[in-house]
């Protein structure tokens, strides 16, 4: 079995994995583990390979044209596709349906009061102390609001600020934003945001937003709100000039110039979603552990043990058409689970190698599947690490 090198530049690698790289700590971790590592990455070294991938600059904003033209070919797929929670996670908070629908949240911890209020124009964030009191207006929304929605503003230098709450739809209003929680900041500038520099605003939007990095450079005016088509696909001004060009000329073949990722072998497969829902290495390099890990849903999903070496009906986009909204009838799946299982009384294959199982034969996940509570989260998520739970186990690593 033959491991690409692990490549972590300066901008990416955090302390804890330059230590690991310094001192074989990544060796072990890939000794200990039974995940098959062949041809995976962590996203930095896919995104140091060449071609695309998901969150890389693009070369130039012409070369992106916008879902309405992919529409032009794929008008069913784009309709859709602008249903799901992908297309619609990130927006101008002016335009957040949840501040509007929440004009006042409030919350409190210690000596600070934080207060997000919305009117037809503007949202805006307050922090007091009892003797001090500041303000900022919203500027950019990230998330739907199944679990929560985040928020940045900027400030009078024209850099970018996280606040330090976040609204979760379990509580119906703001707490601390999840892994910011600061119970005693040292002044009411720490107890209101967090900086945030613009190597970590370039990953943010580019997992929440289309063409945000242009040459390497943060492009907010022109950027496409959400993931959108050129997201996954890559930029579609070649695309779509082969794919009219091929249209006029009454030819029928297959135009070229865009990414497939339905053709990326399972490995690959899982990474390319874990560009932004967290690669097995992603995750392992940041030190994330216990229920918070059920978040990145590549990483529990390779920790199963039906994952093996990789299959591809059990990659990411065998249970989710990227193209659809998410499924959340559990009864869904089944057809998924069944084509590597067998039901009782049938014999195992060797394309159909799974037990069958003695307790049910619908509705499989949401036994195999367990959800579990995030507590910075406020929120169940589906643990994506497929097993036989048992019950008061600890969460498995």
């Amino acid at each position: 079995m033959r491991l690409k090198p692990i490549l972590v530049n300066a901008e990416t690698s955090s302390r804890w994995a330059t230590l690991a790289l310094r001192t074989g700590l990544l060796f072990f971790l890939w000794s200990q583990t039974s995940v098959s590592l062949s041809g995976q990455l962590s996203t930095p070294d896919h995104l140091a390979e060449p071609g695309f991938w998901p969150t890389q600059s693009g070369a130039s904003r012409g070369e992106y044209v916008g879902s309405d033209a992919c529409a032009t070919c794929h008008a069913a797929k784009v309709a859709s596709q602008k249903n799901t929670p992908m297309a619609q996670n990130a927006m101008r908070a002016q335009d957040s349906e949840i501040l509007h629908f929440h004009p006042e949240m409030k919350f409190a911890t210690g000596l600070y009061h934080y207060e997000i209020k919305t009117d037809s124009k503007h949202s805006v964030y307050t922090v007091a102390d009892g003797t001090h009191t500041v303000t900022a207006i919203l500027l950019w929304a990230f998330g739907i609001g199944r679990a929560g929605q985040s928020y940045l503003f900027k400030k009078e230098d024209g850099k970018f600020y996280e606040a330090r709450v976040t609204f979760f739809d379990t509580l119906k209003t703001i707490d601390f934003t999840p892994a910011r929680a600061l119970p005693s900041p040292k002044d009411i500038q720490q107890a209101m945001y967090r900086p945030v520099g613009m190597a970590e605003i370039a990953r943010c939007f580019g997992c929440h937003t289309t063409a945000a990095n242009i040459g390497e450079r943060f492009d907010e005016n022109n950027l496409m709100l959400g993931v959108t088509c050129e997201a996954c696909h890559g930029a579609g001004a070649k695309h779509a000039a082969s794919a009219q060009a091929l249209l006029l000329a009454g030819m029928s073949d297959e135009p070229g110039a865009i990414f497939n990722p339905a053709q990326l072998n399972p490995a690959d497969s899982v990474d390319f979603c874990g560009a932004c829902h967290g690669t097995w290495w992603d995750v392992k390099l940041s030190a994330v552990k216990g229920v918070s890990s059920a978040r990145s849903q590549p990483y529990r999903l390779e920790g199963s043990k039906c994952w093996g070496k990789g299959d591809a009906r059990l990659t990411c986009i065998a249970c989710h058409d990227p193209h659809k909204p998410l499924q959340t009838d559990a009864s869904a799946y089944d057809a998924v689970c069944s084509s590597c299982h067998v039901t009782t009384g049938e014999k195992k294959t060797v394309n159909h190698p799974g037990e069958p199982c003695p307790a049910n034969t619908k509705n499989c996940v949401s036994c195999h599947m367990e959800k579990v509570y995030v507590p910075e989260m406020h929120y169940k998520f589906t643990d994506h690490r497929i097993r036989i739970v048992h019950p008061n186990e600890a969460f498995p690593e």
